[in-house]
């Protein structure tokens, strides 16, 4: 049995090499999960080997394959990188299987909640604020939690590492306060809308990309209007 250390980081590395086919580097694993040193990661890593859920690659800079996962693993388990949103996945493209269309069960239809969807936001370049409601989503009950929530369409990619997806759309917590670290949604000037790392730089606002090839923006408060936090997203494969 792993612990929540070892599972984290085992999937931490199942989903970036899913993503890119490339494992994350030490550095990254250590921000992921939020350790101090790399050394700690290096017995996390040998702690998988032993149990024979990863394997090391030799003559190989950071190359490891993932041989196993744990039997309770399914897609929405993600592992932690300051926030990690619980996910909703689809088919993985899978053809579907004819079958009769079957009804909700009584015990689906009272856990689920709806949640408006107000328009788009942006992960990438600006795009406008956001928009009136444009149709509701059902969502599981208990992703949610307490307090008012929305949905919002994402659009680029400036939050990939963050597993944050073009076309993803994101569930948010409605709210006007955020804690370093957070990925919430941020109004700038009242007229673009934008999903960011929240930070502060002494007495100016950073908003923080989660794409290298973003640069991170700084504003003074007055200029950012924190909307809301991020709880979760919903992905559908095509």
């Amino acid at each position: 049995m792993l612990t929540r250390k070892q599972q984290e980081l085992l999937l931490f590395i199942h989903e970036r090499m899913k993503e890119s086919g490339v494992p994350p580097s030490f550095d990254e694993m250590k921000d992921a999960l939020d350790l101090a040193s790399k050394s700690g990661i290096h017995r996390l890593i040998t702690a998988l080997e032993e149990r024979g859920f990863i394997r090391r690659l030799p003559n190989r800079a950071r190359a490891l394959e993932v041989i196993k996962l744990p039997e309770a693993y399914t897609p929405s388990l993600q592992p932690r990188r300051g926030f990690s949103p619980s996910v909703i996945e689809g088919s993985l493209g899978k053809k579907p299987v004819p079958a009769a269309p079957a009804k909700p069960s009584v015990e689906e239809t009272i856990n689920a909640a709806s949640v408006p969807v107000m328009g788009r936001i942006a992960a990438g370049v600006p795009i406008s604020a956001i928009q009136n409601n444009t149709h509701d989503i059902s969502v599981p009950a208990e992703m949610l939690g307490s307090g008012d929530h929305y949905a919002l369409e994402v659009r680029g990619d400036s939050m990939i590492e963050a597993g944050i997806l073009d076309g993803d759309t994101v569930i948010i917590r409605n709210g006007n306060t955020a804690n370093p670290g957070d990925i919430v949604v941020a109004l700038v000037d009242d007229e673009e809308a934008t999903l960011k790392r929240f930070r502060r730089k002494g007495a100016s606002i950073a908003l923080e990309a989660a794409n290298p090839a973003y640069e991170t923006r700084i504003f003074p408060p007055d200029r950012v209007k924190v909307q809301g936090k991020l709880i979760g997203l919903i992905r559908r494969y095509h």
